[in-house]
């Protein structure tokens, strides 16, 4: 299935691409969440004289995720949780728990920009988290899990 890119896709092109991807793979994602068209010659047409508005758009996107990882630059996000004697947690603080506590300290993420290479977070301490802003823009943050009163 050829597939032309409208945004950007990690691991597979940028803008204006025209890729040969499997047809479940463009059926079922690049075709739905508005990643790609499929490469027809009237959508071949109909894509040039968009490009610029297209080029345009990722770039005011990726500048927008620039400014938001400036921002969350060195941050250090403070948890409370639920805690046994030897640390442990009474459950887990997961991506939704993260993203809530974003919001409440004043940035938005979305749940889903939220990347945990170490799975939910089961202890107190310190946690490294890191957060998908953009296809070229992640930031790592600091999650503080303390044990609450």
């Amino acid at each position: 299935m050829d597939v032309i890119l409208l945004k950007k896709v990690a691991n597979l092109g940028s803008i204006g691409d025209r890729v040969k991807v499997k047809s479940g793979y463009g059926r079922n994602y690049l075709l739905p969440t508005g990643r790609g068209t499929l490469a027809t010659a009237k959508n071949v047409v109909k894509f040039e004289a968009q490009r610029a508005e297209f080029e345009a758009k990722a770039a005011a996107e990726l500048a927008s995720a620039t400014s938001r990882a400036a921002a969350l630059q060195d941050f250090r996000l403070a948890i409370s949780a639920k805690a046994g004697t030897e640390g442990k947690l009474f459950g887990s603080i997961g991506t939704g728990d993260i993203s809530e506590a974003l919001k409440a300290a004043g940035h938005v993420v979305e749940r889903s920009e939220v990347r945990m290479p170490t799975g939910h977070i089961r202890i107190i301490g310190d946690q490294a988290v890191t957060l998908h802003l953009h296809t070229d823009v992640d930031v790592a943050i600091t999650v503080v899990v303390s044990a609450a009163p």
